[in-house]
């Protein structure tokens, strides 16, 4: 995202750049985007934490969804990711495809949008690059944060009998976007405006738990950040560390709106917990820790709640309903591929 390209004259990339990037990026290091890449001294004793995602209108996003919620969506999946990690966001290098056309109308709020989270979360523009697709538009960040040194927490390391966490509720996004997809579902569901609008909001604007993140790194052996579905996130962090989870479904914590569907349409179970897009953290934590860990979250406001335990076994994760049966999902995990 340098701004010396072209000749003499600005060109129409230069311009966008100036204008719309240059003041988000705040760091020293990121030399106004005047520089073809940016510096960045890393924090003394720590590793950096490199973390890329992109999201994809039609993929995503709605075409039609607000610029800057679009924004703040692409960088808070990627800060869900150091979050999980126990890291603490740097800075994020953005690479931003655009068709033909897009002018001030999506740039201006899609800027703002981006500015305000990259302030709210400590987590400044560094640089990047914009070009232009036939495609849809497309935003890639690559967020950079830090731990202390051998610090980072992996998918790999759960133990068994460690216990199994999640952070806030599971399953919001998932159903926010079945309501966007069918109109007549709210209804349907008996919902009231406040649990739509919060189904809604959660597939719009995640919320990554960066509060947690030196608390998970102090309490948790191993963790990851659900986008793909808790019962496939919990199935690669199982893989990962070779040992299997037991899930009691009832007490994976659900919102008013998930509940309220839930209670009308039973086999949403399965949306809740295979759709993904909830960014909450799934960890697992020895007996022992789970308690401070809660009350530690607790006092940053991250409600944090125990789901089942790790056991020794055939790498996997299984989920049970109240009668102890072990349910079977026709698709445990969102896959682009």
């Amino acid at each position: 995202m340098a701004m010396n390209r072209g000749n003499a004259a600005q060109s129409r990339e230069e311009r966008l750049i100036a204008r719309y990037f240059a003041p988000l990026a705040k760091h020293a290091g990121a030399f106004g985007l005047a520089d073809d890449a940016a510096a960045i001294t890393p924090p003394a004793g720590c590793d950096l934490v490199l973390k890329a995602d992109g999201i994809v209108a039609g993929v995503h996003f709605f075409p039609d969804d607000p610029p800057d919620t679009v924004a703040r969506k692409a960088l808070r999946t990627t800060l869900s990711d150091l979050a999980a990690k126990g890291a603490k966001p740097l800075g994020f290098l953005l690479t931003l495809a655009l068709p033909e056309g897009t002018g001030e109308a999506w740039l201006a709020p899609f800027a703002r949008g981006l500015g305000a989270d990259a302030e709210a979360f400590g987590c400044p523009l560094l640089g990047g690059d914009t070009d232009r697709t036939g495609g849809p538009i497309t935003v890639s960040i690559a967020a950079l944060g830090a731990v202390p040194q051998g610090k980072m927490l992996r998918r790999a390391g759960a133990k068994a009998g460690d216990r199994v966490v999640v952070t806030g509720t599971i399953g919001d996004a998932a159903l926010g976007l079945l309501l966007r997809r069918d109109g007549s579902a709210a209804a349907r569901w008996g919902l009231t405006r406040a649990a739509r609008g919060g189904l809604a909001a959660r597939y719009l604007v995640p919320e990554p738990r960066l509060a947690i993140a030196e608390i998970l790194r102090a309490h948790a052996s191993a963790a990851m950040d659900v986008s793909d579905g808790l019962a496939g996130d919990l199935g690669k962090l199982c893989r990962a560390s070779a040992v299997t989870a037991e899930i009691e479904v009832a007490r994976i914590p659900l919102s008013e709106g998930a509940r309220a569907a839930l209670s009308v349409e039973p086999a949403l179970i399965e949306t809740i917990i295979t759709g993904g897009d909830d960014y909450e953290v799934v960890a697992c934590v020895p007996p022992g820790k789970v308690e401070a860990l809660r009350q530690q979250a607790s006092a940053v406001g991250v409600v944090v709640t125990e789901v089942g335990a790790i056991s020794a076994g055939e790498a996997e994760a299984r989920f049970f309903d109240a009668d102890g049966a072990k349910l079977v999902f026709a698709r445990p995990s969102f896959s682009h591929f």
